[in-house]
């Protein structure tokens, strides 16, 4: 081994941190109302970009972004679209209900079936005026979508821990649940949005490359890019790969545990092709660029359930998920190269005979994970005490607080509407 990775892999030794024994108050701001960006700019790729690249700030716009990313390098996008997951329902008495629709019910194999069911379905929701509702009652709606007139019903079944399961029934009955949400729901904003979705949400809220129905809130790093950046990232050679992790209402969640090891980490359906993995695959001597954590979380969950595999040679579909602990407790007699850890998920794929990869990651990235694949991320500014806060922490170390600093210092709009960074891995 040489001098210099002897001494970088003491160092990292030394340095190692137990996720599960971080305090969530240690990764805190003073985020005021006032940085808060609750519209989006009328031009996407007019944002703000804080670079942070060896160690040093600067400051540009998404529209530059390619002069700072390498060029023959890949970069990686979360193609998930925001569903209308927000139904409002008015009782007979004028009282007001909202479902918030969730993720489905377990009976579903996986998301992608669970949009396509017809007739009715089962889903896992929060509800707005709870009390309100009685078990067994059923509410209505009839709206008119494509020159047809659709009628939705909710029936509540039950309380869970957390949720509410819902049966949601409706005509036309050949249309698919995805197509009932388009119809009768609204975009789901951001819960510290306190305002209706609008005209300028339907198409903001959204990222230009949206394709696949499943998220209930954005992959808002992505939100900032445009045609225009598409065609300069080209002319730069950087190659565009697209994966899917549909966002979940979780990543909103705020962590409430004293210690990391008391707070579960929300589950999120990821769903990539065989031919996405063998492209990374092939492309892993490249930079590695992801744009925002839920394409971080994808790729890196890749890597761990290729580990699973390796691990497990018989591992059925159901079990191979990630859990949050996974990278920092699964044993390894040795340690498993990405391009190994790749090339036996793509195997398993085969052998089970599989050409998509649908499953759940819960993994939670915090200071003392070990990054597989990713070299640089682009995201939004987060929320104090966020597990992506957290996240941003695992990447650059503590450098973090100065980054957040300067953004706080220089006036760049926060959260989902707001600016972005874009981060080199330390």
């Amino acid at each position: 081994m040489r001098l210099r990775d002897y001494l970088r892999e003491q160092a990292s030794l030394l340095n190692f941190m137990d996720p599960q024994k971080i305090s969530i108050l240690d990764y805190t701001y003073d985020l005021p109302n006032e940085k808060i960006a609750f519209h989006p700019l009328e031009q996407r790729d007019a944002s703000r970009l804080l670079i942070y690249q060896n160690h040093e700030i600067s400051e540009d716009q998404y529209l530059h972004i390619d002069r700072y990313l390498p060029s023959d390098s890949l970069i990686i996008f979360n193609n998930t679209k925001v569903v209308e997951a927000r139904l409002l329902f008015q009782k007979e008495s004028g009282a007001s209900i909202e479902i918030f629709c969730l993720d489905p019910d377990e009976r579903y194999p996986d998301i992608v079936s669970a949009f396509s069911q017809q007739q009715s379905v089962v889903w896992n929701c929060l509800i707005g005026g709870a009390s309100k509702w009685k078990a067994g009652q059923i509410l209505s709606k009839e709206v008119v979508y494509g020159g047809q007139k659709v009628t939705l019903s909710a029936k509540y079944l039950e309380k869970n821990s957390s949720t509410f399961s819902i049966q949601l029934s409706w005509t036309p009955e050949d249309l698919s649940f995805a197509e009932v949400l388009h119809a009768c729901g609204a975009i789901p904003l951001p819960p510290y949005i306190k305002r209706a979705a609008g005209k300028e949400d339907e198409e903001r809220y959204q990222t230009v490359y949206a394709q696949k129905d499943g998220s209930v809130a954005a992959p808002t790093a992505g939100l900032h890019f445009t045609p225009a950046i598409f065609d300069r990232l080209k002319k730069k050679n950087i190659e565009s790969l697209f994966v899917t992790l549909h966002v979940g209402a979780g990543t909103f969640k705020p962590v409430k545990a004293r210690q990391m090891a008391d707070h579960e980490m929300h589950a999120e359906f990821i769903d990539v092709s065989e031919t996405t993995i063998e492209y990374l695959l092939q492309h892993l001597s490249k930079k590695i660029i992801v744009v925002g954590t839920t394409s971080l979380r994808t790729i890196e969950s890749l890597y761990w359930l290729g580990v699973k595999t390796i691990l497990d040679k018989n591992i059925g579909s159901d079990s191979l998920k990630i859990q949050q602990w996974d990278p920092y407790e699964l044993k390894t007699p040795v340690e498993i190269s990405v391009t190994t850890s790749l090339q036996a998920l793509l195997e398993w794929m085969k052998l089970n005979k599989k050409d998509r990869l649908i499953t759940t990651t819960q993994l939670l990235i915090a200071p003392g994970y070990g990054f597989k694949i990713v070299d640089y991320l682009v995201t939004n500014f987060h929320q104090p005490q966020s597990t992506l806060l957290l996240l941003v922490a695992a990447l650059v170390g503590d450098d973090w607080k100065r980054i957040y600093q300067h953004a706080l210092d220089n006036n760049f709009r926060f959260l989902s509407y707001g600016d972005g960074c874009l981060l080199q891995r330390h």
